[in-house]
């Protein structure tokens, strides 16, 4: 009587333990909807082009090709508040960039090649001083324009604004 017990026992924790694993794996994880890339069609010659959308707008702006396929980078959190080059305080959350040679107060747009998204920036310091690397943007800028907010750099066209 004892075993025909264990064994009624065994078989209904098993039947049970069935249920309850089905029943989760049947329940819908909520999931991020994978994004390659953002595209938008042109109408008028049917090719895939990239948005442009931005907080700016280079409408009316003389634009000057100064760079393409420049790998650019950001600043890290801890030199918020220090001085700059051009002697002004860094601060993340504006939007400016550090380059090796362009003048200080030379306004540039810088273009995300992989989504067409730009920022307009100002030069208020030197660097960076990493050699593959051609400009240094605040973090609000480059969080503006990239792709995955967990980059570090990217291949961005560099364009000088002509005043």
């Amino acid at each position: 009587m004892r075993i025909k017990k264990n064994i009624l026992l065994s078989a209904f924790t098993i039947t049970f333990l069935s249920c309850v694993t089905y029943v989760m794996s049947q329940q819908v994880r909520p999931t991020e909807p994978k994004i390659t890339q953002d595209t938008i069609k042109n109408n008028k010659t049917g090719q895939i082009a990239l948005p442009t959308d931005s907080v700016f707008t280079d409408n009316g702006l003389k634009l000057k090709p100064y760079k393409k396929n420049a790998h650019a980078s950001y600043y890290a959190d801890k030199f918020t508040g220090r001085k700059t080059a051009d002697g002004s305080r860094f601060d993340n959350n504006k939007y400016t960039a550090a380059h090796k040679k362009l003048p200080f107060g030379t306004r540039i747009k810088v273009t995300n090649e992989a989504n067409g998204k730009f920022v307009i920036v100002k030069i208020t310091d030197r660097g960076p001083f990493v050699k593959t690397r051609e400009l240094d943007l605040s973090k609000r800028a480059f969080m503006d324009i990239t792709r995955s907010k967990g980059a570090g750099a990217m291949k961005v066209t560099i364009e000088t604004i002509v005043e």
